[in-house]
């Protein structure tokens, strides 16, 4: 009885307060306090460190290496196309200045081999190409160059892979260079 009768006690204590649930508890509430000082949140730090390695490359500041003049393919590049076809394969990377594959598809993986007739012909370099431009701007990269070799770029099949590169969004040039 006791029991009941202290709920419809809560219970009535709840409706009249009009506050809601926060009346029922037994621990204070805490004051609030106006703030010292209301600017104190927009003091800006006098040194910042900015930790994402590529910031100087999405500003177009970073240095691109030039290497030597007569070298083939040029190294002038943040982000680089290479397309490798094997006498089964067609691979596609973009590699990034320092030597490291960022982003790459092949007819290898077996997520790409299940939906194609043949993994060497002008359709499988064309849905490579589709697939490496999705995954490139999933990974933040819109812009890369492609040098194609003379016989590479005569190919009907190369020409599929650039162009499903750009029609999925990547620009196959970069931005040129800021000097400082």
């Amino acid at each position: 009885m006791a029991l009941r009768s202290r709920c419809w006690e809560l219970l009535s204590a709840f409706r009249n307060s009009g506050r809601g649930v926060a009346s029922l508890s037994t621990r204070p509430e805490p004051e609030v306090q106006p703030e010292a000082d209301p600017l104190g949140n927009e003091a800006v730090a006098p040194e910042f460190t900015n930790r994402n390695p590529r910031n100087l490359e999405l500003l177009a500041v970073a240095r691109k290496e030039r290497g030597w003049g007569t070298v083939w393919p040029s190294r002038e590049f943040w982000h680089r196309l290479r397309v490798i076809r094997t006498q089964h394969h067609i691979e596609a990377l973009v590699e990034h200045r320092n030597g490291q594959v960022v982003v790459s598809a092949s007819t290898r993986e077996w997520a790409i081999k299940k939906h194609l007739y043949s993994t060497k012909n002008v359709a499988a370099c064309e849905n490579i190409g589709r697939v490496l431009a999705e995954r490139c701007l999933e990974a933040g990269i819109n812009f890369m160059v492609y040098q194609p070799t003379p016989w590479e770029a005569a190919s009907e099949s190369m020409q599929r892979l650039q162009r499903a590169v750009t029609e999925g969004g990547v620009v196959l040039r970069e931005p040129r260079r800021i000097y400082e």
